[in-house]
């Protein structure tokens, strides 16, 4: 539509008082307008001849009048007139026979429902925003849908090589006989293209440890990751050793992120800038020995007020010092989590509206369509990875033969 007739419009509705959505709304009016158009044009094709012609042969088919119907759109409720044929051999493919609602308002649910809305905020928004009442059993049926979908991506085949995995997790409100929080975590996985795709995602109970890991693991390698050079978690309990028996070779990375993060749980809001400045020059120290000398630096000047941080960094430094022997582009590649933090802010905004989940299926249905749906001009999960070619160069020297771009 050009945009100075849509201008005119919205202000011939705006002096005429009329709303822009509801029934009686501008954009319902336009849609009406189109599908019943839509709809004749159908007919039309159908027949062979424009209304109001004889047909070529006159004993053949013809119009046989108008059947009411209405239907649901993302502008609302849309009364139409569906033109029917004599023989009665006529099917529209706009608005399909039975069908009371157009694909676009499914969506519009489902959209709703990534957002964290339960089935009676839904239907609730929907009656206010639209003027249309929708009943909880058929959004049920709508977002029910998404479950087939998700079982789908859930066992979808992988690539063979990942150069860097990364597995991080988020503590949701379940219930199982009582609300608990539970972590669900999530494998985002970067190949020899540079390409980042979220590889799965697995409801825990919190007590988890290397069995639990390596199920979880091994589902993945069953579905053709068969090598991985770097994983990057958060020192999850039995992780490093799970990851080591289902690829031996791969390098278990402590995510530096969450090393800093967890730091930060010990010390005052007052110091966090300061503790962030000395922990900085350790992870960008230039070598092993460089950051053992820094690190006990930040143990003198902080460790008598807070020697649970020095704990914690001790016990995770065989894990921490892998990041340390490589360049400054692959510590971009492993460091920069941005797209994931992005993800996690995602899911904690849907997740919070909910308070909690009836079970597992449920939370990680509306998991599964955050990740579905993308935002435009967002840091994103899914998606190239900003300076791939360097961090391949660098990544293709250090594993060589186990990089391949097939």
């Amino acid at each position: 539509m050009d945009v100075q007739l849509a201008a005119e419009l919205i202000e011939r509705a705006k002096a005429q008082g009329v709303s822009l959505v509801g029934p009686d709304g501008l954009l319902a009016g336009i849609t009406k307008t189109v599908l019943q158009a839509a709809l004749d044009a159908e007919m039309t094709e159908h027949l062979g001849y424009e209304k109001g012609e004889r047909p070529a042969q006159p004993g053949g088919n013809h119009r046989n009048g108008r059947s009411p119907k209405r239907v649901l759109t993302e502008v609302g409720a849309v009364p139409l007139q569906v033109p029917r044929d004599r023989a009665g051999e006529f099917e529209p493919k706009i608005v399909p026979k039975h069908a009371r609602r157009i694909e676009g308002f499914d969506e519009a649910i489902v959209s709703l429902y990534a957002k964290g809305l339960t089935t009676g905020e839904i239907r609730a928004h929907l009656a206010e925003i639209y003027d249309v009442d929708v009943s909880r059993d058929l959004i049920s049926r709508v977002t029910d849908r998404v479950t087939e979908e998700l079982a789908t991506w859930q066992s979808r085949p992988l690539d063979a090589v990942y150069p860097v995995v990364l597995i991080d997790a988020i503590h949701v409100k379940i219930r199982d006989g009582q609300v608990t929080n539970r972590p669900i975590y999530v494998a985002v996985g970067i190949n020899c293209h540079g390409e980042r795709d979220v590889l799965g995602l697995w409801v825990g109970t919190g007590g988890e440890g290397a069995k639990h890991w390596m199920n979880v693991l091994a589902e993945l390698k069953n579905r053709g990751v068969g090598d991985v050079c770097i994983a990057c978690c958060d020192g999850l309990k039995g992780l490093p050793e799970a990851i080591n028996q289902i690829w031996p070779q791969a390098t278990v990375q402590q995510c530096v992120v969450h090393l800093v993060r967890s730091s930060l749980r010990y010390a005052a809001k007052g110091h966090w800038s300061q503790i962030t400045k000395h922990l900085r020059e350790i992870y960008t120290a230039p070598t092993v020995d460089a950051a053992e000398a820094r690190f006990a630096d930040f143990e003198q000047t902080w460790g008598a007020r807070y020697p649970a941080i020095i704990r914690l960094w001790r016990s995770a430094w065989e894990q921490f010092t892998p990041f340390l022997a490589f360049p400054p582009e692959i510590r971009k590649v492993i460091y920069t989590t941005n797209a994931i933090e992005s993800l996690n802010a995602r899911f904690r905004q849907a997740t919070r509206r909910r308070g909690h989940f009836p079970t597992d299926q449920s939370a990680l249905k509306v998991l599964y369509l955050v990740i579905r749906s993308p935002q435009k001009n967002r840091a994103n999960v899914t998606g190239k990875t900003p300076g791939w070619k360097a961090a391949l160069n660098a990544l293709s020297l250090y594993y060589g033969d186990r990089i391949t771009l097939h």
